[in-house]
């Protein structure tokens, strides 16, 4: 099976129903069959907040292990996934919270202008975007994956980690202004 029928076939939502319905009977095999559907897209949510593939892998670990323990709480087999990412996001966000301090912005945040879009950033590779980005100051590399990479709004951002909204978006400005340097300095040297 190629790997592209293999992503849809282990993606596919009656497959991943099927397995959920097999985890709530304790059934080995599908827990392995899930980890395996859902284990690569986990580690990079959870990479993008932590920066770090050793916590990672333990926070992985952690989460799955937490899912198939309270598996009987999920309401829609189906939206495993999502419910597992959740599960991701909050580990990985609790374990920036241990580590890590946010850097409050200085009052010059408030004056970061927006990302212009130039032709010059479309000689930038994709993995050139990804090295600017683990480069990122941890504070506005969490923001930004989480609201960009991972869909969360602001508001949800700073309930999660206790900050104002408003810091959260002066972050997310903020890591745009340095990922624009950083792709500057590459495109042009």
């Amino acid at each position: 099976m190629n790997e592209i029928k293999r992503f849809h076939f282990l993606t596919d939502s009656h497959y991943i129903s099927s397995l959920v319905k097999r985890v709530k009977k304790n059934d080995a095999l599908a827990m392995r069959a899930l980890y395996d559907a859902h284990s690569t897209q986990m580690m990079a949510s959870s990479l993008r907040i932590t920066n770090s593939l050793s916590d990672s892998e333990d926070i992985l670990q952690e989460a799955f292990v937490q899912s198939f323990q309270k598996i009987s709480q999920l309401k829609v087999d189906a939206q495993y996934g999502g419910w597992l990412k959740r599960i991701v996001v909050t580990k990985s966000l609790q374990w920036i919270k241990k580590r890590r301090q946010f850097e409050t912005l200085t009052e010059q945040s408030n004056e970061i202008a927006e990302v212009e879009e130039h032709d010059g950033y479309k000689k930038v590779s994709f993995e050139e975007i990804k090295k600017a980005i683990v480069e990122l100051p941890a504070g506005c590399r969490v923001i930004f994956s989480l609201y960009l990479l991972e869909g969360y709004k602001h508001k949800e951002i700073a309930e999660e980690l206790g900050i104002s909204i408003s810091n959260s978006k002066s972050q997310y400005r903020y890591a745009l202004k340095l990922l624009r340097e950083k792709v500057s300095h590459r495109v042009y040297g």
